[in-house]
């Protein structure tokens, strides 16, 4: 190869490159929320289900593009979340909010196990993208469960987010949880009202993360 095609070769993959360089940083990058019937928007339209009105947040915000994946499954509980994990984590994900467990504590099922799940989708998130941020939804029960179970299960969330040094969501109902207006007729799913409070619960964790 003569040293004129050698610097037209080296020109062109150069050119190459920093095209690829700046389509890589204009993509959109990915945030899974992972939980159950109340990231799915049970009841609702998925439009107005919070994850749809982060995307909206994110959107109106500006800056470094960012793609909403809405991955709740209505019913679902840590170890029902840990079987699928696998599946979703095919797709790319840059950030990775879990919101699981209520379902366990609705069902008495121990904290220590509902901790060990939650902790084993941390490590196989982290082992599958290690630089990708995970956030934890914290949760609470109604205090009819009895004292010593509702706070072995509230302990759950920032204990772990402080062992892995994950962001922490202190309580993913916060202002909504229990007030009538802001819920279905069944009392524990939110009204489209009510997702707005949590989208702005949820927003003031996720926003400092969003580079």
């Amino acid at each position: 190869m003569s040293q004129p095609q050698a610097n037209r070769f080296i020109a062109i993959f150069l050119a190459i490159f920093v095209t690829l360089a700046v389509h890589a940083a204009d993509a959109p990058k990915t945030i899974v929320f992972f939980g159950d019937s109340l990231t799915a928007g049970y009841g609702l339209d998925p439009d107005d289900a919070f994850p749809a009105l982060i995307q909206k947040k994110i959107d109106a915000a500006g800056g470094q593009p960012w793609r909403v994946v809405n991955a709740g499954l209505s019913g679902e509980t840590t170890a029902g979340g840990l079987r699928r994990l696998d599946w979703i984590l095919r797709q790319p994900v840059d950030m990775f909010v879990i919101e699981l467990g209520a379902n366990d504590g609705l069902r008495g099922i121990s904290p220590e196990a509902s901790r060990s799940n939650l902790q084993a989708m941390i490590d196989r998130i982290r082992t599958k993208y290690p630089r990708v941020a995970v956030v934890l939804a914290g949760m609470q029960l109604p205090t009819n469960f009895g004292e010593a179970h509702t706070k072995a299960f509230a302990e759950i969330y920032p204990q772990l987010a402080k062992r892995n040094n994950l962001a922490l969501i202190p309580f993913l109902l916060e202002g909504v949880g229990g007030v009538p207006n802001l819920n279905q007729a069944d009392g524990i799913h939110p009204t489209a009202e009510g997702h707005k409070l949590v989208a702005a619960t949820v927003w003031v964790t996720l926003q400092p993360l969003l580079k």
